[in-house]
């Protein structure tokens, strides 16, 4: 007690995206930097981890790992493998990774919207609840959709006169994609024409004249042409001559066709201002941009058609969504029958575990009731609840309320050992799941932690010697005063020390010859 275990469990926690604290961080410090590195085997776990990387545009390798840097301001910045993420989102994928049950933070069993969750997992129903995830996601979308749908005819219907109006006058407008654009482009020739017009002649005189370039190329050419059988590499010489020369002819091209297109009706200019006046003053009306006007056009005309299609697009929608509704309803009573039958196996396979540890009065329940249609989602059309009744004779309540923490530890461990194989959390944190408990009841305590073990990587905080006995590695965390500062440390013992240790914690602070003999006792029984 007192050796600062507390500190370790509040470092994962923080790495897992619990509350960030600026009294965690050391005295003299301006910040704390948490990091937990997870090796991560499980294929399902991976498979997990990428569907939720797709959707948030990550990069999840393993190893993975979880970093948290709290300032003294109290704020807190949150990174999965270097990359900024959010605090929900560590939130959630550690989630994924590890779990800590404490004496006072038994969250899946004090949170009743884990318990449908919990059924689903035991029962093997993941298939079916993602059917019906997705049947309800597609059933919300028609009715959204047909909803809008209505809206938009009620709209039309309130506005239809000025559609009208608002489509005749942009369908005699007729504004095109780019226009405003490639009108300003050419205002901007038509107003430079003259100094324009100047400089294409000083090129083509440079071009074309007696002296100019495309003679000048073709006298190249021809006294090369002569001699290209008299030394080698003149035929490189000749054919670039050649492609400069037909470069030259399509410039001269050029500037003629850009000569003639210069050559416009006087009033060219006058008719692209009206236009672009015409233009900006029709964008202004409807408060959206020239380029936007075409757009524009044919949405107030979809607006229009479902005025005259007599509601049959609403028709159709409203069939589309009760058809999607209906499909939802059918794999929900699929589900729901699913779950009802899971249920008594669930029940039954906790109650086995619940005698050894210490919990054999007590009995333990689940409830589905239905809920009426405002509350049905995508998990389904009923609510899940574990009930408990702790002493014969007493009425089933919510867990939280009629079980003692210690309780509720050895509840939510009866649980995990019964849910382990449909499980893809691999690490598991106990903090004092044996409070309160000794002899016989903290061994099955150990041994449905070692059983849990055998899949998954769990780490138990305890002052039990029977549940440390039963560990694969013993740690010891130590507190130390240097030159003012706490240390808090983590050993991690050999065999000698792990005895050492077991019967410090059976014996106290004078370690006896009967005590080590006991705590060897405790590690071969558990070997």
């Amino acid at each position: 007690t007192g050796a600062g275990k507390s500190i370790l469990l509040d470092a994962l926690g923080l790495a897992l995206g619990g509350r960030s604290d600026a009294a965690l961080i050391r005295a003299g410090a301006d910040q704390a930097n948490v990091s937990a590195v997870f090796e991560i085997e499980n294929p399902a776990l991976l498979k997990l981890l990428d569907t939720v990387a797709d959707e948030h545009g990550l990069s999840l390798e393993t190893p993975l790992i979880l970093r948290r840097v709290v300032g003294r301001d109290g704020k807190s910045r949150a990174f999965i493998n270097d990359q900024p993420v959010g605090i929900a989102l560590l939130k959630q994928i550690g989630g994924y990774l590890l779990e800590i049950h404490g004496q006072f933070d038994t969250h899946g069993l004090l949170n009743p919207a884990t318990h449908r969750g919990l059924l689903d997992n035991f029962a093997g129903l993941d298939a079916q609840v993602k059917k019906l995830s997705d049947t309800y996601h597609e059933w919300k979308a028609a009715e959204a959709a047909w909803q809008e749908q209505q809206q938009n005819l009620e709209r039309a219907r309130a506005e239809q006169d000025f559609l009208s109006a608002a489509v005749n006058e942009l369908t005699d407008l007729a504004p095109e994609a780019g226009e405003a654009d490639k009108l300003a482009d050419q205002r901007s020739q038509l107003q430079n024409r003259e100094k324009i017009t100047e400089a294409l002649l000083s090129a083509q005189q440079a071009l074309n004249n007696d002296r100019g370039a495309s003679v000048a190329l073709s006298q190249a050419g021809k006294a090369i042409a002569r001699l290209t059988d008299k030394a080698q590499g003149l035929n490189e010489i000749l054919a670039a001559i050649d492609r400069a020369a037909d470069e030259t002819a399509e410039a001269a091209r050029m500037l003629d066709h850009f000569m003639v297109s210069l050559d416009a009706r006087p009033d060219a200019l006058q008719r692209i201002e009206e236009r672009l006046f015409a233009l900006r003053a029709m964008a202004r009306k409807h408060g959206v941009p020239v380029d936007d006007l075409p757009a524009l056009c044919e949405q107030l005309s979809a607006k229009i058609a479902l005025l005259s299609d007599k509601g049959d697009t609403i028709a159709k929608l409203a069939t589309q969504t009760k058809a999607k509704r209906e499909a939802y309803i059918t794999l929900a009573q699929k589900l729901g029958d699913a779950r009802r039958k899971a249920v008594p196996k669930l029940e039954k396979a906790i109650a086995a575990e619940l005698p050894p540890l210490k919990l054999d009065r007590a009995r333990i329940t689940m409830e589905l009731p239905p809920l009426p249609e405002d509350q049905w989602s995508a998990e389904g059309m009923e609510r899940a609840t574990f009930l408990a009744a702790t002493n014969p004779g007493a009425p089933f309540g919510p867990l939280h309320k009629v079980a003692s923490g210690g309780e509720l530890s050895r509840f939510m461990l009866a649980l995990k050992v019964v849910l382990s194989a449909n499980d893809v959390i691999g690490t598991l944190v106990f903090d004092e799941v044996d409070a309160g408990i000794g002899g016989s009841t903290a061994s099955a305590v150990g041994e449905r932690l070692a059983r849990l073990a055998e899949t998954k990587q769990i780490l138990v905080v305890t002052h039990s010697p029977q549940v440390a006995a039963r560990g694969a590695t013993h740690m010891r965390v130590s507190k130390t005063l240097t030159k003012g500062k706490t240390l808090t440390t983590v050993d991690t013992l050999d065999q000698n020390e792990r005895q050492e240790e077991i019967a410090r914690m059976l014996a106290g602070a004078q370690i006896t010859d009967a005590a080590r003999n006991a705590a060897a006792s405790l590690i071969a029984d558990a070997s």
